[in-house]
């Protein structure tokens, strides 16, 4: 977890450790915040672990003359020579009052020692690892949203994620610039869409999901916003037989395999197999045969063959609905 940045003092010896580069430099810069914050001539010095040589710990934590505080980074830690190794575990059994030390390392086996020996020591640990669920990524977004003193709606979290993707400096920036370019107390799935409308595929996603899950209503309503919007009409027939197709992969998947087998066997994450497999109930293989080729017309009609590509795609809207219980 991260620092309570109401702390007036920091641990003496913090361990960041994971590999979520943008949530380690976050956890570095509060520790030396409150360090700053505690004494204002606090003198910073940031290493990088191969190059720090043995001994030069031990003179950067000695006592200044002048009784300023002094924070010592030492990034890449993994890299660290044995020497040196040995001579910062035995100084965080010992720390100096004068001095905090941060040590940030990616975890993984390289430098192990290193970590195991500081927790054993009892310093300060925060984990960063990567955010790898979409509602760690979620929570990852409202809390963005939260420390620019703003709350977001769920369904426009929602959004956010699907339209920029799972980097995390992305998101940042993107809940940021949303929070300085929007008004209201809460952001809304309207503002999400009107800053990121050109992230076309996303909304076409949108529109598949409502329409294989049996949401007709939902299914019509984004389709219209989407066009309106200016979404290209290949893209949203484009995003409905992915969907379809996932659901025919799914579904003649072999029987026996399970969990990571299974999306490794399908080429899919496993998150998408999970939702996959919860679309499937009510869909059979002639519905499934009928609606992928509703799709195949409209995917014509939309790139010439048709005078109206909006009617053609509510029309395989529809028709991918009233599929969605045949067998």
């Amino acid at each position: 977890m991260l620092l309570d940045m109401a702390a007036t003092d920091p641990p003496l010896v913090t361990l960041v450790v994971g590999d979520e580069e943008l949530l380690a430099e976050r956890a570095v810069g509060e520790v030396v915040a409150i360090a700053r914050a505690a004494d204002a001539g606090a003198e910073v010095h940031d290493l990088v672990g191969s190059k720090v040589a043995q001994g030069e710990l031990t003179q950067l934590a000695s006592p200044s003359l002048f009784g300023d505080r002094s924070v010592v980074v030492i990034r890449s830690a993994q890299d660290l020579g044995k020497d040196v190794i040995a001579e910062v575990l035995a100084y965080a059994g010992q720390p100096s009052d004068d001095t905090v030390l941060l040590l940030v390392h990616p975890g993984g086996v390289k430098g192990k020692a290193l970590v195991d020996g500081l927790k054993k020591a009892r310093v300060n640990v925060v984990t960063v690892s990567k955010l790898t669920k979409p509602a760690e990524r979620l929570d990852f977004i409202k809390n963005e949203v939260k420390r620019a003193k703003r709350a977001i709606a769920g369904d426009a979290a929602q959004a956010l994620l699907e339209a920029v993707g799972n980097d995390l400096r992305e998101l940042a920036a993107a809940c940021s610039q949303l929070a300085f370019d929007t008004q209201e107390k809460t952001i809304t799935l309207a503002a999400v869409a009107r800053y990121h409308k050109g992230r076309a595929e996303v909304t076409g996603f949108n529109v598949a999901d409502s329409a294989v899950e049996g949401r007709l209503a939902d299914a019509l309503e984004q389709l219209r916003w989407a066009l309106g919007t200016g979404v290209a009409p290949v893209l949203l027939v484009s995003a409905m037989a992915g969907g379809l197709r996932s659901l025919a992969k799914v579904g003649g998947a072999p029987r026996n395999l399970r969990g990571g087998q299974l999306a490794g066997h399908l080429g899919m994450p496993p998150w998408k197999v999970d939702r996959v497999r919860r679309q499937l109930n009510g869909w059979g293989p002639e519905g499934l045969s009928r609606a992928l080729q509703a799709v195949a017309v409209a995917d014509e009609q939309v790139k010439g063959g048709g005078a109206d590509p909006g009617y053609a795609l509510e029309r395989a809207v529809q028709t991918i609905v009233s599929n969605r219980t045949g067998r």
